[in-house]
């Protein structure tokens, strides 16, 4: 099992120099990855400042030399995907074939499109993530892409430089269970990022609700890949070793493959740079 640091980028977050801070004590610490919140306007956390993911992850990469980097998780709708491909490109690039891309509709709807004017409606963004998600896998091979889809269209474009990781960095997807067409999608790709309607951010998901959920994307998992497919699961745990290893275990076992470390979104430590750092040099579970 592998173990992750969950940071918002806003408040204490949205400085490049302090996720640096942050990144070299989590792999100093024996951590596997750090993750980064993708979100250009929470209006539950409005008045804070927020920084660009992808700065935050370049100083991140620039840091660190062993740890999985990524956002947990970008709401491909949002962007344009020629944009987001360079993006990620360019910082597996950067750190030598360390990305992860976690990839969904993002949230809150309201607050991410329609504050700007943009759809919120949940099937076309659905489409446009589906089609999105296509044209960046096409896109990260560094081979020409002719593509003419319902939201998209692509005349002959090659974008270089590819990325490191062949043939693509890997792609987990994320989405509310039981709420079954995003695992339906995470299916389809390298690995699943459930939230639960019953356990929300930063709260310890139900052991049963895990297993029905594993058995769920494992009915529906079809083809072969080389990679092994992640369920991603999050929380916050004690920083006392034993009583850490007593929460994530039966997740483990339930069929979870990465544990996300992360504060409880409505606590008063979400963004807090002493909070967070206190758990990461307390150090990964020992599972």
């Amino acid at each position: 099992m592998r173990f992750s640091i969950h940071i918002p980028n806003f408040g204490d977050f949205a400085d490049p120099r302090s996720v640096a801070t942050v990144a070299a004590a989590v792999e100093q610490a024996g951590w596997d990855g750090l993750f980064v919140w993708d979100n250009v306007l929470h209006r539950q956390h409005q008045g804070r400042p927020f920084g660009d993911p992808w700065m935050l992850l370049t100083a991140a990469a620039l840091a660190t030399s062993r740890i999985r980097l990524g956002t947990l998780l970008t709401p491909v709708p949002r962007y344009r995907p020629q944009q987001l491909a360079r993006q990620v490109a360019t910082l597996d690039n950067l750190s030598g074939g360390r990305v992860i891309f976690a990839a969904g509709l993002g949230g809150p709807v309201e607050d991410e499109y329609r504050s700007f004017g943009d759809t919120a409606e949940p099937q076309l963004l659905a489409e446009r993530l589906d089609e999105g998600l296509e044209l960046l896998r096409r896109w990260w091979s560094g081979e020409p892409v002719d593509h003419h889809g319902r939201h998209y269209e692509v005349r002959d474009v090659t974008l270089l430089p590819a990325t490191v990781q062949r043939p693509g960095p890997p792609v987990w997807i994320g989405g509310f269970w039981p709420c079954r067409p995003p695992m339906r999608r995470a299916a389809r790709w390298d690995g699943a990022v459930p939230l639960f309607e019953t356990a929300r951010h930063g709260h310890v998901p139900d052991v049963a609700e895990v297993r029905d959920l594993a058995g769920y994307v494992r009915k529906h998992r079809t083809g072969t890949s080389e990679r092994p497919f992640e369920l991603v699961l999050g929380g916050a745990t004690p920083l006392d070793a034993v009583k850490a290893r007593d929460v994530i275990g039966p997740l483990r076992d339930a069929g979870a493959t990465w544990w996300d470390e992360r504060q409880v979104q409505t606590g008063p430590d979400l963004d807090s740079m002493p909070a967070v750092m206190r758990r990461i040099e307390a150090g990964p579970p020992v599972i």
